[in-house]
Protein backbone atom coordinates (compact mmCIF):
# COMPACT_ATOMS: atom_id res chain seq x y z
CA UNK A 1 0.00 0.00 0.00
CA UNK A 2 1.82 3.19 -1.07
CA UNK A 3 2.76 5.67 2.24
CA UNK A 4 2.58 2.62 4.27
CA UNK A 5 6.49 2.24 4.59
CA UNK A 6 6.88 5.61 5.16
CA UNK A 7 4.15 5.58 7.88
CA UNK A 8 6.08 2.49 9.70
CA UNK A 9 9.35 4.20 9.27
CA UNK A 10 8.08 7.39 10.75
CA UNK A 11 6.26 5.89 13.90
CA UNK A 12 9.60 3.65 14.77
CA UNK A 13 11.27 6.82 15.47
CA UNK A 14 8.72 8.47 17.14
CA UNK A 15 8.74 5.67 19.66
CA UNK A 16 12.14 6.17 20.26
CA UNK A 17 11.10 9.65 21.26
CA UNK A 18 8.44 8.61 23.35
CA UNK A 19 10.74 5.72 25.13
CA UNK A 20 13.36 8.63 26.35
CA UNK A 21 10.44 10.58 27.42
CA UNK A 22 9.50 7.70 29.45
CA UNK A 23 13.06 8.02 31.33
CA UNK A 24 12.57 11.33 32.25
CA UNK A 25 8.69 11.35 33.11
CA UNK A 26 8.27 8.13 34.48
CA UNK A 27 4.53 6.32 33.44
CA UNK A 28 1.47 7.98 35.49
CA UNK A 29 -2.19 7.06 34.83
CA UNK A 30 -3.75 9.95 32.71
CA UNK A 31 -6.69 9.50 34.60
CA UNK A 32 -5.99 9.43 37.96
CA UNK A 33 -2.06 10.19 38.27
CA UNK A 34 -1.33 6.43 39.39
CA UNK A 35 2.40 5.23 38.80
CA UNK A 36 3.37 2.62 36.56
CA UNK A 37 1.40 3.09 33.35
CA UNK A 38 -0.23 5.40 30.78
CA UNK A 39 -3.78 4.20 32.02
CA UNK A 40 -4.58 2.03 34.90
CA UNK A 41 -6.64 -1.23 34.58
CA UNK A 42 -9.11 0.44 37.12
CA UNK A 43 -10.06 3.98 35.25
CA UNK A 44 -10.06 1.96 31.89
CA UNK A 45 -12.55 -0.20 33.15
CA UNK A 46 -14.91 2.78 34.25
CA UNK A 47 -14.47 4.84 31.25
CA UNK A 48 -18.31 5.67 30.05
CA UNK A 49 -18.93 3.36 26.71
CA UNK A 50 -20.72 4.87 24.40
CA UNK A 51 -23.78 2.42 24.09
CA UNK A 52 -27.29 2.15 24.10
CA UNK A 53 -29.98 2.83 21.70
CA UNK A 54 -28.13 4.93 19.46
CA UNK A 55 -28.28 6.15 15.68
CA UNK A 56 -26.73 3.57 12.99
CA UNK A 57 -25.08 6.21 11.25
CA UNK A 58 -23.97 8.76 13.45
CA UNK A 59 -24.37 7.26 16.73
CA UNK A 60 -25.76 9.71 18.34
CA UNK A 61 -28.48 8.69 20.98
CA UNK A 62 -31.53 7.65 19.68
CA UNK A 63 -34.71 9.80 21.66
CA UNK A 64 -37.21 8.82 19.01
CA UNK A 65 -37.92 6.28 15.93
CA UNK A 66 -35.77 8.41 13.55
CA UNK A 67 -32.30 10.35 13.93
CA UNK A 68 -33.51 13.88 13.80
CA UNK A 69 -29.65 14.89 13.13
CA UNK A 70 -28.95 12.65 9.88
CA UNK A 71 -32.58 14.09 8.88
CA UNK A 72 -31.41 17.53 9.01
CA UNK A 73 -27.41 16.70 8.05
CA UNK A 74 -27.40 13.68 5.49
CA UNK A 75 -23.81 12.01 6.73
CA UNK A 76 -21.28 10.58 3.99
CA UNK A 77 -20.11 8.17 6.53
CA UNK A 78 -21.99 5.17 6.52
CA UNK A 79 -21.83 4.25 10.09
CA UNK A 80 -19.81 5.51 12.43
CA UNK A 81 -18.77 3.95 15.94
CA UNK A 82 -17.12 5.32 19.43
CA UNK A 83 -15.64 3.70 21.99
CA UNK A 84 -16.86 5.89 24.57
CA UNK A 85 -19.36 9.12 25.74
CA UNK A 86 -16.95 12.24 25.55
CA UNK A 87 -17.11 13.24 29.22
CA UNK A 88 -15.36 12.54 32.64
CA UNK A 89 -11.92 10.67 32.60
CA UNK A 90 -12.48 10.10 28.78
CA UNK A 91 -11.91 13.76 28.64
CA UNK A 92 -8.92 13.98 30.60
CA UNK A 93 -7.35 11.06 28.40
CA UNK A 94 -8.31 13.05 25.52
CA UNK A 95 -6.67 16.05 26.69
CA UNK A 96 -3.41 14.52 27.98
CA UNK A 97 -3.13 13.01 24.91
CA UNK A 98 -3.85 15.70 22.03
CA UNK A 99 -2.34 18.46 24.45
CA UNK A 100 -0.70 17.50 27.43
CA UNK A 101 2.11 15.85 25.03
CA UNK A 102 1.52 12.31 26.16
CA UNK A 103 2.38 10.43 22.76
CA UNK A 104 2.84 7.11 25.20
CA UNK A 105 -0.78 7.04 25.80
CA UNK A 106 -1.51 5.65 22.30
CA UNK A 107 -0.81 1.85 22.78
CA UNK A 108 -3.37 1.88 25.64
CA UNK A 109 -5.74 3.97 23.11
CA UNK A 110 -5.18 1.96 20.32
CA UNK A 111 -6.53 -1.06 22.41
CA UNK A 112 -9.66 0.61 23.61
CA UNK A 113 -10.24 1.33 19.87
CA UNK A 114 -9.70 -2.22 19.18
CA UNK A 115 -11.96 -3.54 21.30
CA UNK A 116 -14.88 -1.04 20.00
CA UNK A 117 -13.49 -2.12 16.28
CA UNK A 118 -14.25 -5.96 17.18
CA UNK A 119 -16.96 -5.00 19.27
CA UNK A 120 -18.96 -3.51 16.29
CA UNK A 121 -17.98 -6.03 14.01
CA UNK A 122 -16.39 -3.26 11.82
CA UNK A 123 -14.46 -4.30 8.39
CA UNK A 124 -12.05 -2.50 6.46
CA UNK A 125 -9.46 -2.55 3.26
CA UNK A 126 -7.67 0.19 5.04
CA UNK A 127 -7.34 2.29 7.69
CA UNK A 128 -7.53 6.26 7.30
CA UNK A 129 -6.25 8.75 10.09
CA UNK A 130 -7.79 12.50 9.77
CA UNK A 131 -5.10 14.70 8.80
CA UNK A 132 -3.63 17.45 11.02
CA UNK A 133 -2.11 21.16 9.10
CA UNK A 134 1.47 20.53 8.62
CA UNK A 135 2.00 23.56 11.27
CA UNK A 136 -0.17 21.88 13.71
CA UNK A 137 1.56 18.94 13.43
CA UNK A 138 5.14 20.18 14.03
CA UNK A 139 3.59 22.03 17.33
CA UNK A 140 2.62 18.93 18.95
CA UNK A 141 5.07 16.78 17.49
CA UNK A 142 2.70 14.08 15.97
CA UNK A 143 -0.58 13.54 14.87
CA UNK A 144 -2.86 11.66 17.45
CA UNK A 145 -5.37 9.97 14.88
CA UNK A 146 -2.56 8.56 13.42
CA UNK A 147 -0.72 6.97 16.42
CA UNK A 148 -4.28 5.39 17.19
CA UNK A 149 -4.72 4.31 13.67
CA UNK A 150 -1.40 2.62 14.20
CA UNK A 151 -1.69 0.53 17.42
CA UNK A 152 -5.35 -0.40 15.59
CA UNK A 153 -3.55 -2.11 12.38
CA UNK A 154 -1.58 -4.09 14.51
CA UNK A 155 -4.79 -5.66 16.85
CA UNK A 156 -6.42 -5.72 13.45
CA UNK A 157 -4.48 -6.70 10.56
CA UNK A 158 -5.20 -3.91 8.49
CA UNK A 159 -2.93 -1.87 6.68
CA UNK A 160 -2.62 2.45 7.88
CA UNK A 161 -2.08 4.85 5.52
CA UNK A 162 -1.82 8.63 5.16
CA UNK A 163 -4.28 8.78 2.64
CA UNK A 164 -5.62 12.27 2.91
CA UNK A 165 -3.61 15.48 3.72
CA UNK A 166 -5.32 18.82 5.19
CA UNK A 167 -4.71 21.74 2.96
CA UNK A 168 -7.06 24.38 4.55
CA UNK A 169 -6.24 26.41 7.18
CA UNK A 170 -9.60 27.25 9.25
CA UNK A 171 -10.33 27.60 12.50
CA UNK A 172 -9.70 24.75 15.17
CA UNK A 173 -13.00 22.85 15.89
CA UNK A 174 -12.58 23.44 18.93
CA UNK A 175 -13.06 26.87 18.88
CA UNK A 176 -16.04 26.45 16.77
CA UNK A 177 -18.84 28.67 18.17
CA UNK A 178 -21.84 26.44 16.73
CA UNK A 179 -22.17 23.08 14.38
CA UNK A 180 -23.11 24.85 11.48
CA UNK A 181 -19.64 26.93 11.71
CA UNK A 182 -17.69 23.48 12.52
CA UNK A 183 -19.20 22.32 9.27
CA UNK A 184 -17.69 25.36 7.18
CA UNK A 185 -14.01 24.95 8.77
CA UNK A 186 -13.78 21.77 7.24
CA UNK A 187 -15.25 23.14 3.66
CA UNK A 188 -12.74 22.19 1.09
CA UNK A 189 -9.54 21.52 3.54
CA UNK A 190 -9.21 18.08 2.52
CA UNK A 191 -7.81 16.14 0.06
CA UNK A 192 -6.77 12.87 -1.32
CA UNK A 193 -2.56 12.92 -1.07
CA UNK A 194 -0.36 12.43 -3.93
CA UNK A 195 0.36 8.91 -5.20
CA UNK A 196 -2.38 7.60 -3.18
CA UNK A 197 -4.77 5.25 -5.09
CA UNK A 198 -7.73 3.56 -2.87
CA UNK A 199 -10.13 3.04 -5.33
CA UNK A 200 -12.95 0.61 -4.66
CA UNK A 201 -11.48 0.26 -0.92
CA UNK A 202 -13.18 -0.28 2.02
CA UNK A 203 -11.99 3.27 4.37
CA UNK A 204 -12.09 3.30 8.13
CA UNK A 205 -11.65 7.06 9.22
CA UNK A 206 -10.02 7.18 12.69
CA UNK A 207 -9.81 9.96 15.23
CA UNK A 208 -9.83 11.14 18.67
CA UNK A 209 -13.57 12.46 19.21
CA UNK A 210 -16.34 12.94 17.06
CA UNK A 211 -18.72 16.00 18.12
CA UNK A 212 -20.80 17.20 15.07
CA UNK A 213 -19.30 14.80 12.73
CA UNK A 214 -18.44 17.49 10.11
CA UNK A 215 -14.66 16.52 9.79
CA UNK A 216 -15.20 12.97 9.41
CA UNK A 217 -17.87 13.68 6.52
CA UNK A 218 -15.98 16.37 4.95
CA UNK A 219 -12.90 13.15 4.35
CA UNK A 220 -15.57 10.78 3.70
CA UNK A 221 -16.59 12.68 1.08
CA UNK A 222 -13.40 13.82 -0.42
CA UNK A 223 -12.43 9.76 -0.36
CA UNK A 224 -16.37 8.72 -2.31
CA UNK A 225 -15.58 11.43 -4.61
CA UNK A 226 -11.41 9.33 -5.69
CA UNK A 227 -13.47 6.24 -5.52
CA UNK A 228 -13.70 4.32 -2.86
CA UNK A 229 -16.72 1.76 -2.27
CA UNK A 230 -17.54 3.02 1.23
CA UNK A 231 -16.49 5.11 4.31
CA UNK A 232 -17.06 3.98 8.11
CA UNK A 233 -15.67 5.89 11.03
CA UNK A 234 -14.22 4.78 14.55
CA UNK A 235 -13.56 7.03 17.38
CA UNK A 236 -12.40 7.42 20.77
CA UNK A 237 -15.25 9.33 22.30
CA UNK A 238 -18.22 10.84 21.16
CA UNK A 239 -19.95 13.91 21.66
CA UNK A 240 -23.46 13.12 22.84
Amino acid sequence: MPGYTRCVQGLRISRIGRAALDLIYPPRCAVCGTGGVFLCERCAGTLPRADGRRCDRCWLPLRGVQCFACAEHPTHIEHLRSAFRYEGGVIRLVHAFKFGSQSSLAPSLGALLADAFERHGLEADVIVPVPLTGSRRRIRGYNQALLMAAELSKHAGVAVTETLRRTGHGATQAASASAEERRRNVQGVFSVAKGQDVTGARILLIDDVATTGATLNACAAVLLEAGVAGVAGLTLARED
